[in-house]
């Protein structure tokens, strides 16, 4: 087997083309550098070099050994750093879940963050509901969610990333939008209403609070938000969503703010287990500690 020491060896008598300056550059003497090679020839059962007055020349088996020894002396020269660099986390994967809805705000400016701070750190993205984000956690398959809360699950810890307000979504032209302003939830009693179901329950249940919804308004339910805001869209009613959708740029579908919402009753929160053991995790924590600057604006 080859070692460390014979690669050394031999790249310095074939970079020095002469076992006296070879022997000077390892600090030692010619006549045990000159048994070192031969026995890694014997070895090797290869001629390596062929000896002449003035020096060494390679053989071409020479000169593809001498390639190999230099990958593997820098690679044995990186193992250490990037294994220290790897418990450190400044190098590893991060697996990190994500709603749809958050792809259109807080996704970016995160991944963003990430990248100029541990740009050594991969992260792959999942994109799952909240529910499904803190199944994943618990069952280790993604370390980090951006999620909606509550967050009823043993060791999860929080961050809070973006707060937002809830705005009325209406097909273009319709008349809440045409005559400017917000819209209150008592106006909306004559709307056929696009309203979510009963996984999202999360938005759900902070529409119920601001807007009072009567089963027979409901035209239709949807999970994810993207499809409350086509159907509005495709013009079967209108629905109340986050104010980030509005980056989304659906044609046919215009913002109205809605008067009863307070501006941050919409949270999105980082969640990772306390638990965790990945140290590529507890790395990037730090980069979500301060809340996302999304830059909205109604239009």
């Amino acid at each position: 087997m080859l070692t460390l020491d014979q690669a050394r060896a031999f790249l310095a008598v074939a970079e020095e083309r002469h076992f006296g300056r070879a022997a000077e550059r390892l600090h030692m003497t010619q006549p045990p550098l000159s048994r070192q090679i031969q026995k890694l020839e014997k070895t090797l059962e290869v001629t390596l070099f062929l000896r002449e007055s003035r020096g060494v020349r390679l053989t071409a088996a020479g000169e593809a050994f001498r390639d190999e020894c230099r990958q593997l002396l820098e690679m044995a020269e990186r193992a250490p750093r990037r294994a220290r660099l790897i418990a450190s986390g400044q190098v590893g994967l991060v697996r990190l879940g994500y709603t749809a809805a958050s792809g259109l705000s807080v996704l970016g400016p995160v991944l963003a963050r990430i990248k100029e701070a541990a740009p050594e750190v991969a992260v792959e993205l999942h994109e799952m509901v909240s529910a499904q984000q803190l199944e994943s956690l618990r069952s280790g398959a993604i370390d980090i969610g951006l999620a909606r809360p509550p967050f009823q699950l043993e060791d999860v810890e929080s961050s809070l990333l973006l707060t937002e307000s809830l705005v009325v979504a209406v097909p273009s032209g319709h008349r809440f939008a045409q005559r400017g302003g917000s819209v209150s939830g008592w106006e909306l009693r004559h709307e056929s209403m696009i309203m979510y179901s009963e996984q999202a329950r999360y938005f759900r249940d902070l529409v119920a609070d601001l807007v009072d919804v009567h089963a027979d308004q409901v035209a239709h339910t949807a999970t994810q938000i993207l499809t409350l805001v086509a159907l509005v869209g495709a013009g079967h009613g209108v629905a109340v969503v986050p104010r980030s959708i509005q980056h989304l740029g659906m044609p046919g579908v215009e913002m109205v703010p809605l008067h009863e919402s307070p501006p941050d009753v919409v949270q999105l929160h980082a969640v990772w287990l306390s638990t965790s053991t990945n140290p590529a995790l507890h790395h990037v924590l730090p980069l979500l500690e301060d809340p996302v600057d999304a830059a909205f604006s109604m239009h």
